[in-house]
Order: structure tokens, then sequence, then C-alpha cells
């Protein structure tokens, strides 16, 4: 037995509640079981219990045996005075709260369905990377897709917050914003951070001023970036060096040190210095591009604002001074893809819902079913069972099921999950 189970059945009312006794032998009443605490304190706020003939407003906390509440010290926590009920699956002791008032108990052993808890069982011990692989056949279309609906907007709503925290930070200023957001994007997984406090190091404003010049724009990030502070024998990397020594003192800028960007497992079309070229590219080819995003409709016209061409050297190089075949420096429709679900679509829908415009929250959804599906190893193991993932809208909801739920097995806080265990 877990408690994480006990729980499950006390939210979703799966107990035999005809049956309910305090181990005193009075008739209790679940009226309201309550608001599902995930914080310190209670496992349920809110609840109303009649026991015997009175009835009782306040808290319910929920434990495998009775003792684990001295145990974890709620004797001498002012937090669980208003405990009305000690839900417990077996009662092997009298408990008080810090006033030394007795809490009723209620023992649910035997009050609820085993063959519930049996499948759930299953459903934790399963080795496949989906538990309910071998069983999600059984669950409706229409469950499973209501259930993707919801995870994509909690999905949507975690990277709106992180952006919404960094908006904040930036007091409101949604151009800086976005420019910092695009800047981590570029960095992907392993460099997000360092790109980001490149961004962070070189202000916008600075960027602004030299917006004809692409070698300066360059040499600005790469500097800033610490990528300038080696001896160069290429005339190109000479021509960056210089012209950063020359703009640092003018601007009074500073430079993140070199040891923060990681080269390892990275494929070289993704080396940060190829990435920061792109970058400035990018900005150089592209002025106001929130505000030109915020105008844009489909998602073609939004795939357009995101082509550049980088300085002829990132054709031959991925890093200073090292000479390769040609390549492409151009941004890849699936990188741009990327860029814009985990950040163009986050920060459009914030502006949207702060300005209260549905038709731009709207609008970035409609984007997001627009671009095909992401391709990587979490939606290979869904399309493996049988899912068709279309669109982004599909692999981003289930890489949020993946991670949030399959991954730590929280197969009572899914709705696919319930309906397995119900059957």
């Amino acid at each position: 037995m877990t408690e994480a189970f006990l729980h499950y059945l006390w939210k979703m009312k799966l107990f035999d509640f005809k049956k309910f006794r305090t181990t005193e032998g009075e008739i209790v009443s679940v009226i309201k079981t309550g608001d599902h605490n995930r914080d310190a304190g209670p496992d349920f706020l809110n609840a109303k219990i009649k026991i015997g003939n009175t009835t009782w407003a306040g808290n319910v906390e929920i434990h495998i045996h009775s003792n684990e509440w001295n145990q974890h010290k709620h004797q001498n926590d002012v937090a669980y005075e208003n405990v009305i009920l000690h839900v417990v699956y077996e009662n092997n002791t009298e408990v008080k709260t810090k006033k030394g008032v007795i809490l009723s108990a209620l023992e649910v052993k035997g009050l609820f369905d085993h063959n519930l808890f049996e499948r759930y069982e299953k459903l934790q011990a399963s080795t496949q990377t989906i538990p309910c692989s071998n069983l999600i056949y059984s669950v409706k279309e229409v469950t499973i897709s209501t259930w993707l609906q919801r995870l994509l907007i909690e999905r949507l709503e975690g990277k709106v917050k992180f952006t919404s925290t960094l908006l904040q930070k930036n007091k409101g200023d949604w151009d800086l914003t976005f420019y910092q957001l695009l800047a981590r994007a570029f960095g992907t997984r392993l460099n997000a951070d360092a790109f980001q406090q490149t961004a962070e190091t070189l202000p916008m404003q600075v960027l602004a001023k030299n917006k004809k010049n692409k070698l300066i724009i360059e040499s600005l990030l790469m500097g800033c970036a610490g990528w300038l502070n080696d001896s160069f024998k290429d005339e190109y990397m000479q021509k960056l060096q210089k012209e950063f020594l020359y703009q640092q003192e003018k601007y009074k800028l500073q430079a993140i040190e070199k040891k923060y960007w990681k080269l390892l497992r990275i494929r070289p079309a993704s080396f940060p210095t190829l990435r920061l070229a792109q970058f400035a590219a990018l900005i150089y080819q592209s002025s106001h591009i929130f505000s030109k995003i915020l105008n844009t409709d489909t998602i073609s016209e939004l795939r357009k604002l995101f082509k550049s061409n980088c300085n002829d050297y990132w054709a031959h190089h991925y890093l200073p001074e090292k000479k390769t075949e040609i390549h492409s420096t151009n941004l890849s429709q699936n990188f741009i893809d990327l860029l814009i679900i985990n950040t163009v679509i986050p920060i459009v829908f914030l502006y949207g819902k702060e300005k209260g415009d549905e038709l731009i929250q709207s609008k970035a959804i409609n984007w997001l079913e627009a671009i095909p599906s992401e391709n990587n190893y979490i939606i290979s193991n869904w399309k493996k069972i049988g899912f068709n993932v279309k669109s982004a809208f599909d692999s981003q909801a289930l890489i949020q099921l993946q991670k949030f739920y399959c991954n730590k097995k929280l197969c009572i806080n899914c709705a696919i999950g319930h309906s397995i265990l119900k059957q």
C-alpha cells in the first residue's frame, strides 16, 4: 500500500463510503472530500465531514499507519491543528493534535476494490517506458484526446511561467524578454544558460546602434560569449577580435568565460560558435522581430522571419580556425520549428493573455497544430504503440505526459491511468 494510492482513492471517491465508521464506531459521512494539497500541510484542505451527529469543516490527513502522525511530528505542528479526520489504512495507535485533542480515525482497509490496487501495482511494477503500453488500447479515444488537450495547455503554461518570470525581471519589456529567450533557445539544452548569459551581458541597445553592420554584431556576440580571447591566425577571426576590443572599450562590455560553453556530445551543426554566427545574422536581418511576429498569421510567414545568412567564413568552419568541407549555415526548418514551439508560441500566448486578446492566444495554439510533430525518442515510443502523432500539438502533449506522468509512474494522476484502473 502507498499513501499516494490512498490519496487517489479519497480524491476520486473510490472507497465504499457507505461503510465508513470511525474506530469508535461512529458513522462518517463525507460531504466534501476537500482540495488536494500538494504543498506542506494536511493532505486535503477545506473538507466537510459529518461524524455521528456533528458536521465538521476542516482538513483531512491520510497515512498508511496511524502512528505515522507522530513519526512526522504532526502532534507538534500548529498547521495540523484543524485536522478533523485521520484517514488510515491501518489504525495502530491513538493520536492527538498539538492542543491534545484526540483525532477521530477512519480505517479504510477493506473498504475499496482490491482489484483496483492490483492493477495499480502492475502499473507501478512495469518496466516499460510507457507503463500502460499493454493496456492503453482499452482506453476510449475521447478520454485520450481530452487528456492530451489538457496536457498541451499544462505544458504551455509551464513555458509561459518561465517567460512571465523573465518578463517581470525585465520590467515588462517584451522586446528584451524575447531577445533573451530567443538567445536561450539558440543554445538548445546544453548551452541555453551560456547563451542567455551572453544576451544579458550584451545590451539590446548596443546591438540596435550597430544593426546595419553584420560584422560588428557578430563580433559583439562572439566577444561577449568569450570566444574572442584567443590568438588567431585567420584574417576573419582577427577582424572580429579587433572590432570587439574597440566596441568593448566603447560600451564598457563584459564577457562571460569560454569555459561555460559545452561541445561534448553536440553535433557540429549545433556548435555554439556556429549558433552565435546564426543568431548574429538573424539580429542583423530582423529588426523589431517580436512586433513582426505578432503581426504574422500563417506558419509559413512566421518561418520566413527566421531565414538568415551567415558570413561565408562559417560555411567552411564550425569552430574558429578549424577548416572543414563546405556545409550549410542556414537554420534548418526543423530548428526553426523548435524555436517557434519553445520560444515564439509561449511568449505570444502570454502576450495575448496579458493583453486580454483571445485571438492572439488562439493563433499561438493554431501554429502548434500547423507544425509537424517533433521527432525524438519520446515520440518514437508513442508511435510504436500505435499513436498517430501528426502535429507539434500532439507531440508537445505526449512529451508532457511522458516526462511528468509516465517517467514518474504517476498513473493515478493521469486520465489514461485512471481509466485503466477503473476497468
